[in-house]
C-alpha cells in the first residue's frame, strides 16, 4: 500500500483516489499496485456496490511517471502491477465511475474506456501522447477508440497525440456526464447515489452485460499492446524520445 492512494470506504460504495498532487498524481509503480490490489479485493465483495477513481489536486493525473516505470520493468518479461491494474479494469464486475478535472494525460485517458460512466468538469483536457514519447497505446485503445469515435479520429489522438476537450469527450462517448466548474464534486455524488438507489442485483447484471460481449477482444488486444509496450520502453529511441518530450515541456 501507500499513501499516494487513497481507500476509502463508504459504506457500499468504495472511494480510490490518485493522491500526489505535488507531482499531478504521475503513476508510480506503487500507486499501480495499490490500486490492483483495491480493484482485485473488490471483484470478491459483494457488499461494494459502486467504485470511484478521482485525482487529487489540479489533475485527474499526468500519466505514468515514466523514470520509476522504466525502472522497474522486469527484465524477463515479467508482471508488473500496471498490467495488473488494467486487466482488473478490463474484467471488473462493479460498477465504476471516474471523475475528471484537470488534465488526463496517457493511463489518464486510456483507463477511462473502462469505466462504465466518467464524469468530467468542464475544463478537463485529454491527451495519449505515445507515440511523442515513442511509444505504442496501451489499455486497448487502440481497439476501443476506433470503435467508439471512429478510425480517423482515433488517428488524430493516438497517432497524433492531438488533445481534446470534454465536449469533444463527450461526443465521442468517453465522458457520459459533464459537471460545471466546481461542481465535479456535486456531480459525481449524484451520480453515485442515482445508482445505488438501484436494486442491486440488477445493476450489476447489467453492468455485466453491458461489458461481457467485448471482453475477449479488449483483453487480447490489451495483452497484444502491452508487449509491445514493455518492448519499446527498454529501446534507445524511447528513452531519448523521452528525454526530448520533457525538455520540450520544460521550454514551454
Amino acid at each position: 500500500m501507500t499513501e499516494h492512494v487513497l481507500v476509502e470506504r463508504r459504506g457500499p460504495h468504495l472511494a480510490l483516489t490518485m493522491n500526489r498532487p505535488e507531482r499531478r498524481n504521475a503513476i508510480t509503480v506503487a500507486m499501480y499496485a495499490a490500486l490492483a490490489d483495491a480493484m482485485e479485493q473488490a471483484a470478491g465483495d459483494e457488499s461494494i456496490r459502486v467504485i470511484t477513481l478521482e485525482g487529487a489536486g489540479v489533475d485527474f493525473t499526468g500519466g505514468n511517471d515514466l523514470a520509476d516505470f522504466m525502472n522497474a520493468l522486469p527484465q524477463d518479461g515479467g508482471d508488473i502491477p500496471v498490467w495488473r491494474l488494467l486487466r482488473a479494469l478490463a474484467v471488473n464486475q462493479v460498477p465504476l465511475i471516474a471523475a475528471v478535472h484537470g488534465n488526463a494525460v496517457g493511463i489518464g485517458t486510456t483507463m477511462l474506456f473502462h469505466c462504465d460512466l466518467v464524469v468530467a468538469e468542464e475544463g478537463s483536457r485529454f491527451v495519449m501522447p505515445f507515440t511523442d514519447l515513442g511509444l505504442v497505446p496501451e489499455a486497448a485503445s487502440s481497439l476501443i477508440l476506433p470503435q467508439l469515435a471512429g478510425r480517423r479520429v482515433a488517428a488524430k489522438h493516438l497517432l497524433l497525440g492531438e488533445p481534446f476537450g470534454v465536449e469533444e469527450a463527450e461526443r465521442y462517448g468517453l465522458v457520459s456526464h459533464r459537471a460545471g466548474a466546481g461542481e465535479l464534486a456535486v456531480t459525481l455524488e449524484r451520480v453515485v447515489q442515482s445508482l445505488l438507489a438501484k436494486p442491486a442485483q440488477a445493476v450489476r447484471l447489467t453492468q455485466r452485460l453491458l461489458r461481457g460481449h467485448s471482453q475477449d477482444h479488449v483483453l487480447e488486444r490489451m495483452n497484444w499492446e502491452n508487449g509491445h509496450f514493455s518492448e519499446r520502453l527498454t529501446s534507445d529511441e524511447v528513452r531519448q524520445a523521452i528525454m526530448a518530450f520533457f525538455a520540450k515541456r520544460a521550454s514551454a
